[in-house]
């Protein structure tokens, strides 16, 4: 089976020292063809070198990479049929949105009459009709974006590149161009690998999240899997916000999290364990209705973001953050209450 891309015990060292320390650590990863995969994590763990890697522009140390099961390690960017978006956008300003788009077709000989036809075409694909002659300063930076999607588009590419593409719009645009990409990847049964540090867009776009750390990969798995089955603390931590407490496990699996005892977790062996809990996995309740299953709790902070409530709650279990959707019964602070653990956003992890 040809895989859109595959990475076998890819490695990449900087300079030509042997003592010097991988960038990269022999990692590999299938992203499937006609799929979106997303490689999250934090700065200086290689995401955006492995990316840069897949593009050409750096050569793996030691390792295998395949694009659309042709040996790709030691090709130029040029001979990869690989598209890059880039964070910048990189759009020449001196030239309209049509000589952009059309820009890489020039460059590859195609003749200017089919090159205008197929560079309308994907502008009309992307919502950009009538634009043709509007230079780059004349666009919004949702435009400029979608001009840069469809110059990458045009060369109908085996596989898209995206680095941190929406990182210089604001929160409306970033969710609108989200979608927008999302829609294109499914529509196009393009294969896409996306690089970025925000994990709510990383969530929404993906077929597939690879988590890197320090040059290897933590995790890798579909959206609910990293969200709601972290195999590690790093994992947990870094796939939104939760937090992590230090629980003990018996043998059939029970996990102790201060007066609160959890239900048994296949496959979790007898020990100390890390409890990850997400802020929306705590109910708030009457302080009357405590029982075996409850945590007191005291109210310290409260703040409103206008569809829910964030609370910091002081417990047996230390300070604990709640998001609560319940716009009605606002909590003074102070008020003493009792929480509860749901059924999702409760992860049991190994120890570090």
């Amino acid at each position: 089976m040809n895989h859109g891309i595959e990475f076998k015990g890819v490695t990449k060292r900087y300079g030509s020292d042997a003592a010097a320390p991988l960038a990269v650590k022999g990692i590999d990863f299938v992203v499937p063809k006609g799929t979106l995969t997303t490689i999250l994590g934090p700065s200086g763990c290689g995401k955006t070198t492995t990316l840069r890697m897949i593009a050409g522009l750096e050569s793996p140390s030691g390792g295998q990479i395949f694009i659309d099961g042709k040996d790709v390690t030691t090709l130029g960017p040029a001979d990869r049929n690989v598209s890059l978006v880039f964070q910048s956008y990189a759009l020449f300003p001196h030239m309209n949105v049509l000589e952009n788009v059309c820009y890489g077709l020039k460059m590859s000989n195609v003749p200017k009459a089919e090159a205008t036809r197929r560079a309308r075409e994907v502008l009309n694909g992307v919502g950009l009709v009538g634009f043709d002659d509007r230079l780059p300063s004349e666009l919004s930076g949702g435009q400029q974006q979608r001009v840069a999607l469809a110059r990458a588009l045009v060369l109908e590419p085996a596989v898209l590149l995206f680095d941190e593409p929406l990182s210089n719009l604001d929160a409306r645009l970033r969710r609108e161009m989200r979608e927008e990409i999302r829609s294109l990847q499914q529509r196009l049964k393009l294969t896409v690998a996306y690089v970025t540090h925000d994990q709510s867009e990383a969530l929404a776009v993906s077929d597939q999240i690879i988590v890197m750390n320090q040059g290897l990969i933590a995790q890798s798995g579909t959206p609910q899997d990293m969200y709601e089955r972290p195999q590690s603390e790093f994992v947990a931590g870094f796939m939104g916000e939760a937090m992590l407490f230090p629980g003990t496990a018996d043998a059939d699996g029970r996990v102790q999290l201060g007066p609160i005892t959890l239900a048994a977790r296949p496959g979790v062996a007898a020990g100390p364990v890390k409890v990850a809990v997400r802020p929306e996995a705590w109910h708030i309740g009457a302080a009357a209705s405590a029982d075996a299953t409850s945590l007191p709790a005291t109210l310290l902070k409260s703040a409103y973001l206008g569809s829910f409530f964030e609370y910091t709650f002081e417990t047996a279990l230390g300070k604990i953050f709640v998001v609560s959707p319940d716009l009605t019964n606002v909590l003074p602070v102070g008020a003493t209450v009792v929480l509860r653990l749901a059924d999702h956003g409760v992860s049991v992890v190994r120890v570090a």
